[in-house]
């Protein structure tokens, strides 16, 4: 029980008492300074990290503090920049000490370098921790999934032409900045007028004749926007502007072919066809069930008895929740050496073939909340399948939790890394948050015993 003694001592002084979740976070940090050389490739890749010189640039050590420090808080990096100079308890954690505060511009540069492996790395350290000091066992583990959007509008095919067309617009204007002999015709104004008037149009014969209208329009901005990326130019900010352009060039010829599929042709198009944001290209489509559809990313948790997060995997597409029931378990037998002795999920995850793996794997109690013909749960009694099931609804309040608490139903992080890292790094907060709770009742309890004593 390290961890908890030295988090004891530390308590007992006004700025940590005031702060217990930064407290844990910084005993943590100095009795594992392990966790910090995880990171350390992925922020300084081949440089060096110096204690020495002016102090310009932060340490790897003050990188992880701020990212931690900035997920715990839910802030932006100008909010991060601002609480340097704002907060004594951020001033601390992150150990400026005499240091100028450092800018957010050079945290946001160090922070997002840092790879959703290496976070997922960091997890189950962090795990593995709270299990040597006592405060899990990994003795039953729940499995769940939840979705956490994209940073983008509800896609559809008008909104995407004219995403498109507006795209077009502002690389052309930035390219003849570049160019003094380019010129180019604007088609804004009409194409927003013509998508604005589809949004409010009910009738599929006038909706017809608009998308006939605006598709016309949006081919001579594909032929513009070709002929531009051919323009010769010595100026590199120009070839810059002109790779932007080329990449555009294939979302928009891929919007098209979807807008008249669909809206000309009248045929559906494949949802492995489809794009649903010109910026966020990885989003997905997720359907689960009768619920609302969704677009960004499925999420599979697993939590054990004490409510940590054991193990989290951002997944790609929309597989059914029971094809990630075994690879969940298998990374959580691999990553803290131990088998589970209970198994508990919903009916989404019940197969014949996941049950017989988890008793490959030795796990005793195997309960799936809903089973569907022969498939049978395996327990040693009736009374453990009755607890068990209602534990696994406690997954329900950790995801509720997750997103509510660390501002995670919708991630506003740009690009397919990026979201990883996004979802890593609030998951990491939420298991810190859960860990200082555990370690405070442990404090809260032995006080009030030596009270009564």
């Amino acid at each position: 029980m390290k961890l908890f003694e030295e988090f004891r001592i530390k308590f007992e002084k006004p700025d940590w008492a005031r702060s217990p979740e930064f407290g844990v976070i910084d005993t943590i940090l100095e009795l594992h300074p392990d966790i910090i050389l995880l990171l350390k490739d992925d922020i300084m890749g081949k440089s060096s990290d110096s204690q020495f010189g002016r102090g310009d640039v932060p340490t790897v050590e003050q990188i992880v503090r701020a990212a931690i420090y900035k997920e715990m808080k839910g802030l932006d990096y100008r909010e991060l920049a601002f609480a340097q100079i704002d907060s004594r308890i951020c001033a601390t954690f992150i150990k400026l000490d005499l240091r100028k505060p450092y800018s957010f511009q050079m945290y946001q540069s160090y922070i997002s370098r840092i790879k959703p492996e290496t976070l997922q790395k960091v997890l189950y350290r962090i795990n593995q921790i709270a299990i040597g000091e006592s405060y899990e066992d990994v003795q039953q583990l729940c499995q769940d999934t939840t979705v956490v959007q994209s940073n983008i509008h509800y896609p559809t095919n008008n909104s995407l032409v004219w995403d498109c067309i507006k795209e077009s617009d502002r690389l052309l204007g930035h390219l003849q900045k570049e160019i003094t002999d380019f010129s180019f015709i604007d088609y804004t104004k009409g194409a927003k007028k013509t998508y604005f008037t589809l949004n409010v149009t009910k009738k599929e014969e006038a909706r017809y004749g608009l998308f006939c209208i605006q598709l016309i329009r949006f081919t001579k901005v594909i032929n513009q926007t070709s002929n531009a990326i051919k323009k010769k130019s010595g100026n590199w900010k120009a070839g810059i502007i002109q790779t932007q352009m080329t990449s555009l060039l294939k979302l928009m010829q891929q919007v098209y072919d979807m807008a008249w599929e669909l809206q000309i042709a009248g045929n559906q198009v494949p949802n492995e066809k489809k794009l649903f944001s010109i910026y966020e290209l990885h989003t997905d489509i997720i359907v689960k069930g009768q619920r609302e559809v969704e677009f960004g990313h499925k999420v599979s948790l697993a939590t054990g008895s004490s409510n940590l997060i054991l193990d989290c995997q951002v997944v790609k597409g929309n597989p059914a929740d029971k094809s990630l029931y075994q690879g969940v378990i298998s990374r959580v037998v691999k990553a803290y050496d131990r088998v589970p002795r209970d198994s508990a999920a919903d009916g989404g995850y019940a197969t014949l073939d996941n049950l017989k793996f988890a008793k490959k794997m030795k796990i005793r109690n195997i309960v799936f909340n809903k089973v569907v013909g022969s498939l049978q749960n395996q327990v040693t009694s009736k009374n453990m399948e009755t607890r068990l099931k209602k534990w696994r609804s406690s997954v329900e309040a950790v995801i509720s939790n997750l997103k509510r608490g660390f501002n995670l139903e919708r991630c506003n992080w740009k690009g397919w890394v990026h979201f990883q890292a996004k979802v890593l790094w609030s998951v990491l907060a939420y298991n810190f948050r859960v860990l200082t709770a555990m370690i405070m009742k442990s404090i809260l309890l032995e006080q009030s015993l030596a009270q009564a004593a």
